[in-house]
């Protein structure tokens, strides 16, 4: 099984993710995606994971806030990559991709509940 982990190193919840794998001896990798900008077909695939391109973005983030209007729709999929190119900021965090089994898991966001069950640790 590997875990990776993409996110901000600076992100608090990002921090309390990999904190909370370290305490549970789960093996990770971390993946600053503002530094390593992800390929327009990874975001595809995790906007497909999270249901859609709004499901992918935090939209209470001071980013998304101070985006002009009329970046908010965008009206294709090659402007919601654009997006997400210049401000990967936007991508609700952490996304934790698995691969296991073959299969992948995604997720995003951390709670721990929800971790416990993603993990299925300290239960």
């Amino acid at each position: 099984m590997t875990t990776t982990i993409y996110g901000l190193k600076n992100c608090d919840t990002c921090k309390k993710a990999t904190k909370w794998l370290d305490r549970f001896e789960v093996a990770h990798a971390f993946i600053d995606y503002r530094d390593n900008r992800q390929a327009p077909e990874v975001l595809k695939d995790w906007a497909d994971h999270a249901e859609g391109w709004d499901a992918l973005i935090n939209k209470s983030s001071t980013t998304w806030r101070q985006l002009p209007e009329n970046r908010k729709s965008p009206g294709s999929e090659a402007e919601w990559k654009l997006l997400l190119k210049e401000y990967p900021q936007l991508i609700r965090r952490p996304v934790v991709v698995r691969e296991e089994g073959g299969e992948t898991v995604f997720s995003q966001g951390f709670s721990d509940n929800g971790f416990k069950k993603l993990f299925g640790v300290g239960k």
